[in-house]
């Protein structure tokens, strides 16, 4: 198993140069209709500059474990993503990930790699993250449970990360595209 470590605690650093700003939690949260809560950065922009997906502390300010560290904010992405969940998509990939053994290995890696961000951030942070040791995002690593999440972890991440996820935002490229601005929040 390939360890992450040491490209998580860059990618961290990377972010956390740039916490988030009063004015990202103020888009993030009229864009999610609700303050969001332990957003440290964000994590990925849209062409205009807006938020498309926060990165989330693994503690919650409150002591709640918060496993969804990559967060889907922006509400184009949210619904282009729901409509190929509601047309059967997750099963198809779900498929596609039993039948193809590497692609179940990629999908794995993409999960270590989700988990090496996560407790590199956590360690960055100081916050306790043993109640979500091994639990990514999405169903991960032997599930396609939540594309919303799946596709968080692409955006944050980059193409290449995840199969699904970089997948799940082909589909979905004439409703939604990091590079297109489509931002309805201002």
């Amino acid at each position: 198993m390939q360890d992450f470590s040491q490209w998580a605690a860059h990618k961290v650093e990377e972010f956390m140069k740039q916490p988030a700003s009063d004015e990202d939690i103020r888009i993030v949260e009229q864009q999610l209709g609700r303050f969001p809560r332990g957003m440290v950065s964000v994590g990925a922009r849209c062409v205009c500059g807006r938020p498309l997906a926060t990165i989330t502390r693994p503690c919650l300010e409150d002591g709640t474990p918060f496993p969804t560290t990559c967060y889907l904010s922006s509400p184009e992405a949210v619904k282009a993503i729901s409509h190929i969940e509601a047309e059967g998509v997750m099963a198809t990939l779900q498929a596609m990930l039993q039948e193809d053994e590497s692609l179940q290995q990629k999908y794995e890696q993409a999960h270590q790699q989700y988990l090496a961000f996560r407790h590199a951030l956590a360690v960055y942070l100081g916050d306790s993250e043993e109640h979500i040791a091994n639990i990514s995002a999405g169903g991960m690593p032997v599930r396609v449970k939540c594309l919303h999440a799946i596709l968080a972890q692409t955006l944050v991440m980059g193409s290449g990360v995840n199969p699904i996820g970089d997948r799940a935002l082909e589909l979905i490229e004439d409703e939604f595209s990091p590079q297109i601005c489509r931002c309805s929040v201002l």
